[in-house]
């Protein structure tokens, strides 16, 4: 069996590299370990925000989780490998090891290439806590298998994934309990950010244990035999916790077992993710890598793009594309929502940028709706050769609002584009829309707008 393109990984970003593979006339084959779609289809982005939409509607956990089901079914089915099939992707189901740069197998079956795409993907992570590994404990993963909703439930981990989760389980009826050993929640935020969201589930019922670290989890006993489920959490300055169940979300680690990419010459970094350039060639001349593996940026959208960016460099005979982090976009799907696309403060300050600051209370549509819970925060800087004309360049943004997923794509199109922030400030937005707020905090970097004007990076609010 030889192909002009293998892809290993049917998420993603192994789906976009086929696609574009065929697009460019070549035969490709797609080698997936169980059905194609991906973490993000089963048990990532389709099931959660489904769970999380179904609990911010009042609905109960059975009736929340049937709608997370239906949602799966119905986005796999346009995902299944009968689809590329008769898109013209050829669809190997096995498990992909490296035996060459050029060879793979899989289950035994010799395949060569020309080239190689590396879409494996990642897993949630497993600290090394004492006790934890003995405890039947939930991941992202396994999470929809439960049958009925905890009574009581302690997150590991404050970031967007134990965030989202928490707040949906909570509304679901769990007494829910986060513990995140950093001092602050979505650490990879602004600042601002962790001070909303945090009285937001607390105002929910959530307690936040922000700046306790885990040093022991205690498996309490299960009367059947079975391995225990109910777990007494022990931290660092403060009193343990007792729960039903355990939920880990500290993180994800890469999917390389058993690929052996030191078969094929291709590196790992420091953390085990497959190491790129930024034009996503692998330390292999012949092997690009795309998506979670390659440790860039773990969301479905910015593995599209880098499925088929990488795809473009392999068979490309112009110029090559970079994979460019800085224009992604990603959204924190809490309620209200935590949008993020370019810099942050604290990156843009050593480039002379400046700041415009919007809280949702001085947006009207916030009011009318009463969801004053927010704010948006844009970073502009100097352009070359032109320095600030027409207020320079948009470096950044950070959104929270009940619409901010929707919110920072205007931001996202100005950073890709190049759109002058004065063209933000002089596009009419309709009132009262919750986009309004885009035009309302462009104009602070031009003139003083109910009160507020951009200041320095760095300077402080």
């Amino acid at each position: 069996m030889d192909f002009d393109l293998v892809v290993v990984g049917g998420g993603a970003g192994g789906m976009a590299a086929a696609r574009a593979g065929v697009r460019r006339g070549k035969r490709t084959l797609l080698v997936q370990d169980g059905p194609v779609g991906g973490d993000c289809t089963f048990t990532g982005c389709v099931p959660s925000k489904a769970l999380i939409a179904a609990a911010g509607a009042g609905a109960g956990f059975s009736e929340a989780m049937a709608s997370a089901a239906r949602a799966v079914k119905i986005i796999a089915a346009g995902e299944e490998a009968e689809v590329f099939r008769r898109e013209g992707v050829e669809v190997l189901e096995g498990r992909a090891r490296f035996r060459s740069r050029n060879e793979i197998d899989v289950d035994g079956q010799a395949v060569g290439a020309d080239r190689f795409v590396v879409a494996t993907g990642a897993a949630p992570a497993v600290p090394p806590i004492p006790g934890l590994r003995e405890l039947d404990h939930l991941t992202s993963d396994n999470v929809w298998d439960l049958q009925e909703c905890p009574a009581t439930l302690a997150v590991l981990g404050g970031g967007a994934i134990g965030c989202e989760l928490a707040q949906a389980f909570a509304r679901l009826g769990a007494r829910v309990t986060v513990i995140e050993a950093l001092d602050h929640l979505l650490s990879k935020e602004e600042p601002e950010v962790a001070t909303v969201m945090e009285g937001v589930l607390r105002r929910e019922g959530v307690e936040v244990r922000a700046g306790q670290k885990v040093v022991r989890v205690e498996a309490l006993g299960s009367a059947t035999g079975a391995t225990a489920t109910a777990a007494r959490i022990h931290v660092e300055g403060g009193e343990p916790v007792e729960v039903e169940r355990v939920l880990v979300a500290i993180g994800r680690r890469p999917v390389t077992d058993g690929l052996d990419p030191a078969a094929a010459g291709v590196e790992l970094d420091q953390r085990g993710f497959v190491e790129t350039d930024d034009y996503l060639q692998t330390s292999a001349p012949n092997i690009w890598a795309v998506g979670d593996v390659a440790g860039k940026l773990q969301f479905t959208h910015a593995a599209d793009e880098m499925g088929r960016i990488a795809v473009g460099n392999a068979f490309g005979s112009f110029r090559k594309r970079r994979f460019h982090a800085e224009r992604i976009p990603w959204v924190t799907f809490t309620d209200p929502e935590v949008a993020r696309v370019g810099l942050s403060e604290q990156e843009a300050a050593a480039r002379g940028g400046q700041v415009a600051f919007l809280p949702l209370s001085e947006v009207d549509r916030a009011v009318a709706e009463d969801r004053t819970d927010g704010f948006l925060k844009v970073i502009v800087g100097p352009r070359w050769p032109t320095g600030n004309l027409a207020g320079g360049r948009v470096l950044g943004a950070t959104l929270v609002a009940p619409r901010a997923g929707e919110l920072i794509h205007e931001f996202a199109l100005a950073i890709r584009t190049g759109i002058f922030p004065a063209h933000l400030a002089l596009t009419v937005h309709a009132y009262p829309t919750w986009s309004m707020a885009v035009q309302k905090v462009m104009g602070q970097f031009f003139v003083e707008v109910e009160g507020r004007r951009a200041r320095p990076a760095g300077a402080g609010g």
